[in-house]
């Protein structure tokens, strides 16, 4: 069997130069994972690029919530992935779903043409749609490069099923990359059992911020005040294991 290729999910400058220093063949940068992943700044993105000898994929998500996007929202992501066909990124990933659980097609054949000639992810708005098989032959027929997916469970190891169906419902039109809380204890088995060549995590760990004054009376953006002074970031030491055991 050959070698998966490996993704990292990664926020900011720091997390992309952890993951790309531990090994990874690629890198989904984004803003907020913890709204699942956000539009990073263009300040970001260049910043990225500049340093990188790996691919940079770039999400297009203007918010966090649903895949149900105003026509407002709809033209911000067409403009991000226009601006970004000069900036030296290899990708974009992407997801845009219709109120009923269907893939928007409209609206992804717009941003695939409007992507070309980088390459063209679907996040896991795919996982969210009402029938995996109808919504992977979209995907196809839009044109786009790769689904990212979990099997439409929470975690890979829990969608291995729905995982190896897509593989063999792909028959090599589109690439299906697994995610969902993968890790080094259980990267391999999902890879064995299913078949996937691309595989995606993102390995977060939580470290203490390095604030020493710390204001008790207020909080920002609505988060817990202790959240104020914590940090997540991407665990290299992580990386480099789940990279060994999905490469072994």
């Amino acid at each position: 069997m050959s070698k998966p290729l490996i993704e990292l999910c990664v926020e900011g400058i720091d997390g992309f130069l952890a993951a790309q220093a531990a090994g990874a063949d690629r890198v989904e940068l984004c803003a907020s994972l913890l709204e699942g992943g956000l539009t990073p700044s263009l300040a970001t993105i260049r910043a990225a690029v500049k340093a990188a000898h790996i691919p940079v994929h770039v999400i297009i998500r203007p918010r966090g919530g649903d895949f149900l996007y105003s026509e407002a929202e709809f033209a911000s992501m067409l403009e991000d992935v226009t601006a970004l066909r000069t900036e030296g990124v290899s990708g974009v990933v992407i997801g845009c779903l219709t109120p009923d659980g269907r893939i928007d097609e409209a609206r992804t054949k717009a941003l695939v043409e409007a992507a070309r000639p980088m390459s063209v992810t679907c996040h896991r708005a795919f996982d969210m749609t009402a029938d995996a098989g109808e919504a992977l032959e979209a995907l196809v027929r839009c044109g786009v490069d790769r689904v990212l997916t979990s099997g439409q469970r929470d975690t890979a190891v829990e969608g291995i099923a729905i995982l190896k169906q897509a593989v063999e419902q792909a028959a090599g039109r589109i690439v299906i990359m697994g995610c969902g809380g993968l890790d080094a204890a259980n990267i391999r088995t999902v890879r064995d059992a299913t078949g996937l060549t691309e595989l995606h995590f993102a390995a977060l760990t939580t470290v203490p911020s390095g604030m020493v004054f710390r204001n008790p009376h207020v909080g920002m953006g609505g988060t817990e005040k202790d959240r104020e002074y914590q940090l997540t970031i991407t665990d290299e030491s992580a990386v480099r294991e789940t990279i060994a055991a999905a490469k072994s």
